[in-house]
């Protein structure tokens, strides 16, 4: 899908908003997005130089004199995240202000490069204790960003007040730019007292040291000194992306509706919400139809399975979408990667929750142990891509034949 396309998002940029001219021009990569929004930089601007840190550097094959590329870890920051924020760090403190630095900023990028104020152990620990108790994106990051010198702003902080234009790819809800990569050239709105509630709301206050609860500092905020010759601009998102298909189904004949565009909660019931429309929809809409979705949903570990929260999200479907006829409910990560699997997402069917009892396999005892890839790996039902590139975050298609 081109609207959702990073480096088409950056030339369409471009060649409508050309960059100001300064006496050297510097492009930073960060995200899962990077080297596709990089090699369309550099096919437009002559760079002195760059540094790129993203997920799958080899596997882009991107290649680009003068440009440093690195690879991060993801979800949870380790040694070659750590790696990664101390050359950035460092090729941040060689600019000067007659410089401008082009960031490319996409999903990602808060575990791909971190610099943090507390031990890595116990940043992995807090990240990973986040992540299992379902706590949103957004509210990891307003943590993050207080416990990290590059984030919150700290990049634009490190940058010797050089010119910065941030390009930015949107995976998260509402398109907030302080929640993107925990937005490292954007004031953070978020306070110490927000990040201590979302603390509180998980249960994980007594899960930080004292030294590390002390280093939730407060950071950059609207308005700052820092931010005065910084633009930072969302080229793409998941809301763009929707309206682009929504658009190319209505070309290939389907009645179309964007139900919403902030999916959030837990990745189950959304998916048995999703699967619910889809059956009231039957009543009131003319087949063909394609109800459609986005946003980012999670998922809170009960058991030890294997799977991301789009393929939660379709398991949740398979008993309310069981029986009925011509009808397909997908959901899938854009950046191709759903949780730590090989899978972009899964697809259900009317049939498949019949076709699972053939198995000896029923959806609800997948969902208790968080299992869903076992279970459409056995389906064939897995969508496989590959990495994509890019990450607007997720969709959800509900289609009607």
């Amino acid at each position: 899908m081109n609207s959702a396309d990073a480096g088409e998002a950056v030339k369409n940029y471009l060649r409508d908003n050309p960059p100001p001219n300064a006496r050297r021009v510097f492009a930073f990569g960060l995200g899962k997005a990077a080297c596709a929004m990089t090699s369309a930089l550099a096919a437009s601007v002559d760079l002195s130089g760059g540094l790129v840190i993203t997920k799958h550097a080899s596997k882009r094959g991107l290649r680009l004199k003068r440009i440093t590329i690195l690879e991060g870890n993801h979800p949870v920051s380790g040694l070659e995240s750590l790696k990664a924020g101390e050359a950035a760090l460092n090729f941040a403190s060689q600019l000067t202000e007659d410089d401008l630095l082009i960031c490319l900023i996409s999903g990602g990028g808060s575990a791909l490069m971190t610099a943090p104020q507390i031990p890595l152990a116990d940043l992995q620990a807090l990240t990973s204790s986040l992540l299992a108790c379902g706590a949103r994106i957004d509210e990891i990051n307003v943590l993050r960003r207080r416990l990290d010198r590059l984030k919150g702003g700290g990049l634009a902080r490190a940058a010797n007040g050089a010119r910065i234009l941030s390009l930015i790819l949107s995976d998260v809800v509402g398109d907030s730019i302080e929640a993107i990569a925990s937005g490292p050239t954007a004031p953070d709105p978020s306070t110490k007292s927000d990040a201590l509630s979302i603390l509180e709301k998980y249960k994980l206050t007594d899960s930080l040291s004292a030294a590390a609860l002390s280093s939730l500092s407060e950071t950059l905020k609207p308005g700052d000194p820092v931010f005065k010759r910084v633009k930072n601009v969302v080229i793409a998102s998941n809301s763009i992306a929707l309206r682009a298909a929504e658009a190319q189904a209505q070309a290939e004949g389907f009645e179309s509706k964007i139900l919403r565009a902030d999916l959030q909660g837990e990745a189950s019931l959304v998916g048995r919400e999703m699967a619910l429309e889809l059956r009231k929809s039957l009543k009131t809409m003319s087949r063909p139809f394609c109800l459609m979705a986005g946003g980012e949903t999670t998922v809170t570990l009960r058991g030890k399975g294997k799977g991301g929260r789009n393929q939660e999200l379709a398991l949740g479907a398979v008993d309310a979408l069981d029986g009925l006829r011509d009808v397909l409910l997908v959901s899938l990560a854009t950046d191709g990667e759903d949780g730590p699997t090989d899978a972009a997402g899964a697809a259900v069917t009317g049939e498949s929750a019949q076709r699972a009892r053939r198995f000896g396999m029923s959806a609800a005892d997948y969902l208790s142990r968080n299992d869903a890839y076992p279970f459409f790996d056995a389906l064939e039902d897995l969508l496989k891509t590959g990495p994509s590139g890019t990450n607007v975050n997720d969709l959800v298609f509900c289609f009607a034949f």
